[in-house]
């Protein structure tokens, strides 16, 4: 038989789809000819594969090799085929038996000695492998902590092609994963180290309870950067469903760590103030990777002195924002990657910054065009504004404050009250619930509604600014434990939207 047959997984985002590998071996010169849309780097796979498999001891075929990809339409990029790309040579040249490897999805880059390489994106190809119906999966034994993450699939590691050989003849065992190992908690630090400010702090539990978006102003010094780095120890750990959603993108992007696999914390992410549009978002040539905004995903994304971050960067997260998705549009399709994250926006009120607001040596339009980059419309996403003043006594004194441990049983307990409210609709806090179920199925009292309708009728808020305050109500309601906002609650929600100076 001169045919053989193998398979892989293709990942595009954070979806994989499942690709059939066959391999023809035919009369003519000495040849490899792959088909099926490979890109440059699977192209260079046809020395890579034969290298491997003749230093492995085994025999390239004497004749031309056409390899084909299946689905043919579907592009084909990275080097996650190699190993499959052997198989199913060998295979065609009956140098194996079939019936293993025709049960198996094979993952992995060969190295020219035989050695089976880690590649990126291994979570989402072996939840795509498990989704097809495959019953086991082959990966590289460095990824077998992060492939051992999915249930319902047999996961096996081969370090060296020779090793997967052995195995597809009915030899030794591969290696198994190990049981995933809950990892402690890391913390950048607590609240309680954080002086004074109990405006900024109760906003920070706001923002925490609700998912609400974060914007804080003030002189440098005065624990902006403090705050911002104390808002994922308020958070509750992430639920499996999600925690498997964030792995797999940290996957895509190579960030994953081996001593720890599985992300159950919520991310901290925090890009420097000169990152690239690409760099926030996602892009690339080839395949299109995550940017920052999904690296954040569920958890919070922290742009200090966002003033001084380019305006067509700061306009691209106004989608990300609204939508918690990202889709990256390529000539061969669009890539979609999750971003439901909080955003923390922290900025000097001016260039010169003093430390006293009286001792500012900029013009006034100077002023004005510093925060200017923080557009209208992206402000009117914004749900917490909060200006931080200068503490004036107290930095020094023994008074015990509140540590991240009480605020954060707040934060839950305000939390699983939210989920509970909108489980019908699937979503888990205030944040993510759209405007009109809140304004139909979930509306108001009208004496508490006044506040808000009063801020439209006088054009000092949008439409998408009253629905957000409205949200935002509803957080300062469920941190107090009561049934519906109340006035109060509402005129507190519309106070943090007139607060920060932008």
């Amino acid at each position: 038989m001169t045919l053989g047959r193998a398979y892989s997984v293709a990942v595009n985002g954070v979806e994989g789809q499942l690709v059939e590998i066959e391999a023809d071996i035919g009369q003519g010169l000495p040849s490899v000819h792959l088909v099926g849309r490979p890109d440059t780097t699977l192209q260079e796979s046809r020395d890579r594969v034969r290298a491997a498999v003749t230093n492995t001891g085994e025999k390239w075929p004497d004749g031309r090799v056409i390899l084909a990809l299946s689905p043919a339409t579907l592009p084909k990029v990275g080097s996650v085929y190699d190993v499959a790309l052997a198989g199913a040579v060998l295979d065609a040249a009956g140098a194996i038996p079939s019936n293993r490897l025709s049960e198996s999805v094979l993952l992995g880059e060969l190295a020219l000695d035989g050695r089976v390489r880690r590649v990126r994106g291994i979570l989402p190809a072996v939840l795509a492998a498990r989704n097809a119906g495959r019953r086991t999966v082959i990966v590289p034994t460095a990824a077998l902590p992060e492939a051992g993450l999915v249930d319902g699939i047999r996961v096996l590691g081969a370090s060296t092609l020779l090793e997967l050989l052995e195995w597809l003849r009915g030899g030794s065992e591969l290696a198994l994963p190990d049981p995933v190992q809950p990892t402690a908690e890391t913390s950048i630090g607590d609240l309680r180290e954080v002086v004074g400010q109990d405006e900024a702090r109760w906003a920070l539990e706001v923002a925490a309870a609700g998912g609400h978006h974060l914007l804080l102003t003030g002189p440098p010094g005065i624990g902006k950067t403090m705050l911002a780095q104390r808002l994922p120890g308020l958070l509750p750990p992430l639920r499996e469903r999600d925690s498997l959603e964030v792995t797999a993108i940290h996957s895509v992007a190579g960030k994953l760590s081996d001593d720890a696999p599985l992300i159950t914390a919520p991310p901290f992410v925090a890009p420097h103030h000169s990152s690239s549009v690409t760099a926030m978002i996602g892009g690339g040539s080839g395949s299109a990777r995550p940017g920052a905004v999904s690296c954040a995903h569920r958890g919070v994304l922290f742009l200090d002195e966002c003033a001084e971050i380019g305006s067509k960067v700061l306009e691209a997260l106004r989608t990300p924002l609204e939508e918690g998705e990202v889709r990256i549009a390529r000539r061969d399709g669009v890539s979609r990657f999750p971003a439901r994250f909080q955003l923390v926006l922290a900025a000097n009120p001016c260039p010169c910054a003093p430390a006293r607001d009286i001792d500012c040596i900029c013009a006034p339009l100077a002023r004005r065009r510093y925060l200017g980059k923080l557009s209208g419309p992206l402000m009117d996403r914004i749900d917490l504004s909060v200006q931080m003043h200068a503490q004036a006594a107290g930095a020094f004194t023994g008074d015990e404050v509140e540590s991240s441990e009480k605020v954060r049983a707040r934060v839950t307990a305000a939390r699983n009250a939210a989920a509970e409210r909108w489980v019908e609709l699937g979503m888990t806090t205030n944040a993510e619930v759209p405007g009109h179920i809140l304004r139909q199925r979930f509306r108001l009292p009208r004496e508490a509604l006044a506040p808000v309708e009063n801020a439209l009728q006088h054009g000092r808020m949008s439409a998408r600014g009253a629905d957000r305050a409205i949200r935002v109500a509803w957080t300062v309601c469920d941190l107090r434990g009561g049934d519906v906002p109340s006035a109060q609650d509402v005129l507190q929600a519309l106070s943090f939207r007139q607060r920060g100076g932008v």
